[in-house]
């Protein structure tokens, strides 16, 4: 070391720079993984998913946290351990979500409170792209999942607990507006106004979910178009599913049952077209499928059974398929408002049918007309539906046999089957 040197390391030591007290310290990373915890450093999950970085996680562990409606800004996932509980505390919205490529996992959220003003939810999801909504429980919300402009989402796994009520007082289970490509998978969905409801969403997939004890429908979706229903199961519901203004709907192998009230039915069709209905099982519903201002779509494979009305096609549906379906034990098969008919019927199997096969090919040598002159009596004066285990039905049904003049010529299966198709029905 010269001597120049020497003396600039001696001037360094006795004269240390002095740290400018306008200039912060160097910011501390994001962590990849925050836990949250009652007990620990971190016991806000607001702070949690401040603090955490783009693409991390939150680790929510067991607990009760109330706190204002806590926002998520960044990609990231948000998983709560077994007993780590959100809790609106009556009175806002608990989480939104408001970036793309968030996950939210594992936790329960509950009480929202009811508002007349306010669209509360369990979880709100808005203007994002690629979220996962699931194995969530939650309870006791106004909507518990609401997903608005959102895309390419999944809900999946997700159990929701209703507070139960009137249709004014309760939202949605899972509510799904103006969005594309969102599944919605596995749910379970208890006591909302509606189980679930699609309106204005495109190429939807909705499979495997359970709605119950609906107010108003276990599902309910209207201008969704190019949307698939498969393997769903809706039970005791005021009504199963309202279709309502949309095309090209897919809707196979799901279960509509014990859906009662005076007006209630398993599957509503109106102003649908170019759509499928096939695979499915109505069971005891006061209506199993009812079709109005719908047209070009073909409805097969299904197996009505036990229900009051099997089918209620008004005239206004038209240029509709049906076959291989099964009707057995309906108090009615089917019924209209017309003696024209615009739909054909070819290849059902009917229990009431009193025809032969001479030449044993398995399909009736004559045609079945399954709507009944009684059936047409109801839904003219619906009081006279108490005389339906009375002699005067019996001798209207041998009459009108003899001397069919008041059912629609026009609405008989040309082909009845001899026998119940195997394919009648779905196989969950």
């Amino acid at each position: 070391m010269t001597p120049f040197s020497r003396i600039v390391v001696l001037l360094a030591g006795a004269f240390p720079l002095a740290v400018r007290a306008d200039v912060a310290p160097p910011a501390q990373a994001p962590d990849s993984l925050v836990i949250v915890d009652p007990r620990g450093a971190v016991t806000s999950v607001q702070a949690g998913v401040h603090r955490v970085a783009s693409g991390g996680r939150v680790l929510v562990r067991a607990g009760v946290y109330r706190e204002p409606s806590i926002t998520i800004d960044h990609p990231l996932t948000l998983q709560g351990e077994p007993g780590a509980i959100l809790d609106g505390s009556g009175e806002h919205t608990v989480l939104i979500v408001a970036a793309d490529d968030v996950t939210v996992r594992g936790l329960v959220l509950r009480n929202t409170g009811r508002s007349q003003s306010e669209q509360r939810a369990g979880i709100l999801v808005q203007e994002a792209r690629g979220c996962r909504i699931e194995n969530n429980r939650l309870e006791a919300t106004l909507f518990a999942l609401y997903l608005a402009h959102v895309r390419d989402c999944v809900v999946r796994g997700n159990v929701v607990r209703g507070a139960g009520g009137a249709q004014t007082l309760t939202g949605s289970g899972i509510h799904i507006w103006s969005s594309e490509r969102v599944e919605v998978a596995e749910n379970e969905v208890y006591g909302h106004r509606d189980g679930i409801y699609f309106e204005f969403v495109t190429h939807g997939y909705v499979h495997h979910n359970r709605t119950e004890g609906s107010a108003r429908y276990g599902m309910h979706f209207m201008y969704s178009d190019d949307c698939r229903y498969e393997h769903n199961l809706y039970r005791s519901n005021s009504n199963g599913i309202a279709v309502m203004y949309s095309k090209r709907v897919f809707m196979s192998h799901n279960r509509f049952e014990d859906n009662w009230g005076s007006a209630a039915y398993g599957l509503l069709l109106k102003n649908i077209s170019d759509s499928h209905v096939t695979d499915n099982e109505f069971r005891s519903n006061s209506i199993g499928l009812f079709m109005e201002d719908s047209n070009r779509n073909l409805v097969r494979g299904n197996r009505f059974r036990d229900n009051g009305w099997a089918l209620k096609l008004m005239a206004s549906a038209q240029d509709n398929t049906f076959e291989g379906n099964v009707f057995e034990s309906n108090t009615f098969d089917v019924t209209t408002n017309s003696r024209s008919n615009f739909s054909s019927f070819s290849g059902n199997f009917w229990d009431r049918y009193r025809g032969y096969d001479l030449d044993r090919d398995g399909v009736g040598d004559v045609p079945h007309a399954p709507v009944r002159l009684f059936a047409l009596v109801v839904s003219q004066a619906p009081q006279t539906i108490i005389l339906l285990r009375s002699l005067v039905v019996d001798l209207l049904d041998v009459a009108e046999r003899l001397l069919p003049s008041v059912t629609p010529a026009g609405l008989v299966d040309a082909r009845p089957l001899m026998k119940r198709p195997a394919s009648g029905g779905t196989d969950d």
